[in-house]
């Protein structure tokens, strides 16, 4: 499987540097036979779960018994996918417990149990909340993530808990190259009434090293050891409710902040082997940190997206990703939905918006068993606030014209404007620049075109405009200006 394209951030080819996504086979291994049991408090077997290493699969026998024979040059964690009918193993929040380090076996004789406690109610019922790019680079990044969006987060868990659980997604970019922040950023996402899962964006790799699979076999150093060190594999999955959740990396990280958006033919394996074990036409969350199926730009999607797609084909699934700092919703076929979602830092904490207009926020989703409800959140504002208003003159390039930034927008929606109290039918869709964050970042040429603004034309003379949007589920929104 190749990744075909140019490294980010340059226009010429490193030599001697994998650059293709391919797997170690015909490299030195060290196999080591692993092997042991799920099983419940009381230590009663739990058969048929799913137990992988990055690699091979297999499940639990009728006592809860698992078995693999694991090449540990390349496999650096054995990971079970929770059942439905367990609880999501945590600690102070964090989602933990369903991993073991390959070394920590074959330190302990290639032995180890994981337990697992029974729910006491089981429901297909649960919120979803993904979060994109905290992206935090320094003390100023880390003061602002922690003031201003861990309290909303907070807030958003206590309103959701009360009826049902929340699990929480941070969809990759954690810090900003720092790798000082790592304990600061984990600390910060603890103990929010959430189960909170994790993600690797580019930023978050050892800038020294490549990832694990363009360094040589066995290597002791690699791109991804911190996070690996704080939160586990970065594939994995899990199931809740209704719904099979899986986690991967996508990125071929070549060091120095090099990479390409891409996965790995083993890591499209290991999705494939993933899915056997889940009912075709299943609910599958898929969360990744680049997107693969933008249209306005093109320029950050992985390079093998329809491969990807082709995983996928027969089941129902939501993507959720970040990585672009803004939000694009993607109707890619009538079974794959993709959301980009808005990065929770912004602009990189310089403002208080997104490369499109969108504000710092965060998605929060409803799963009703096969079925997703989602609305994003904007930091320090209420869920109405779901669209920006602007008046005659206030957006450039659009004197003549009221626009409305409507930032969560896909084809069902719908946007409609009322001229001093006479509705006028739909708006105008058009691409352009939003006007706030062109006044922020300066010069057009550091913003993003985005698809989801709306324009129309008041007639002379009149006095008030309202502009009204109804998302696919029949939730509305409303702002007036005066003219």
């Amino acid at each position: 499987m190749e990744c075909k394209g140019t490294i980010h951030g340059m226009k010429w080819a490193l030599l001697g540097v994998v650059l293709c996504c391919t797997s170690l086979d015909g490299i030195a291994q060290n196999v080591l036979s692993f092997e042991g049991k799920v099983a419940d408090k009381s230590g009663k077997g739990i058969a048929g779960v799913v137990v992988n290493d990055g690699f091979n699969f297999t499940q639990t026998d009728g006592q809860g018994r698992w078995s693999l024979a694991s090449d540990t040059t390349r496999s650096k964690f054995v990971s079970i996918s929770t059942p439905a009918t367990y609880v999501l193993s945590q600690r102070e929040g964090l989602a933990g417990g369903f991993y073991v380090p390959v070394n920590a076996l074959a330190k302990a004789g290639g032995r180890h149990d994981f337990i697992l406690e029974p729910r006491k109610q089981v429901s297909d019922r649960f919120y979803y909340i993904a979060i994109s790019d905290p992206q935090v680079r320094n003390e100023h990044d880390m003061k602002r993530w922690r003031q201003e969006t861990v309290p909303d987060i907070k807030e958003t868990i206590d309103s959701l808990k009360a009826t049902r659980e929340v699990v929480g997604m941070t969809l990759g970019d954690l810090v900003y190259d720092n790798m000082d922040l790592w304990e600061e950023y984990k600390a910060s996402v603890k103990n929010t009434g959430a189960t909170f899962f994790q993600c690797i964006g580019n930023h978050d790799f050892d800038q020294r090293y490549q990832d694990l699979h363009n360094m040589e076999a066995g290597t002791p150093v690699y791109g991804e050891m911190m996070y690996h060190r704080h939160f586990g594999p970065t594939d994995y999955s899990f199931n809740i409710g209704k719904a099979h959740v899986v986690t991967m990396k996508n990125l071929n990280y070549v060091g120095h902040r090099r990479y390409i958006e891409c996965m790995t033919g083993d890591q499209l394996a290991w999705l494939e082997k993933d899915l056997s074990y889940v009912p075709k036409g299943s609910l599958v969350i898929l969360n990744m940190h680049a997107a693969a199926w933008n249209r306005v730009p093109t320029g950050n999607n992985i390079r093998n997206a329809e491969d990807l797609k082709e995983v996928l084909k027969d089941y129902n699934v939501h993507v959720f990703c970040g990585h672009t700092h803004f939000l694009q919703n993607n109707e890619v076929a009538p079974n794959l939905y993709e959301h980009n979602v808005g990065a929770a830092c912004g602009s990189w904490w310089a403002g208080w918006i997104n490369q499109c207009g969108a504000p710092n926020g965060y998605m929060v989703v409803d799963v009703d068993g096969n079925r997703l409800k989602w609305r994003y959140k904007a930091t320090r504002r209420d869920f109405s606030y779901q669209f920006r208003l602007y008046g005659k003159g206030e957006f450039a390039g659009q004197s003549s014209f009221v626009v409305a930034n409507v930032w969560d927008w896909d084809s069902a929606w719908r946007v409609v404007w009322y001229q001093d109290g006479k509705l006028m039918g739909d708006m105008e869709q058009f691409v352009d620049v939003d006007a706030e964050r062109l006044a922020e970042a300066g010069e057009r040429a550091r913003a993003v075109r985005t698809a989801h603004l709306f324009r129309a034309m008041p007639a002379d003379g009149t006095k008030e405009i309202r502009v009204e949007v109804t998302n696919r589920f029949g939730q509305v929104s409303v702002q007036t200006i005066r003219l």
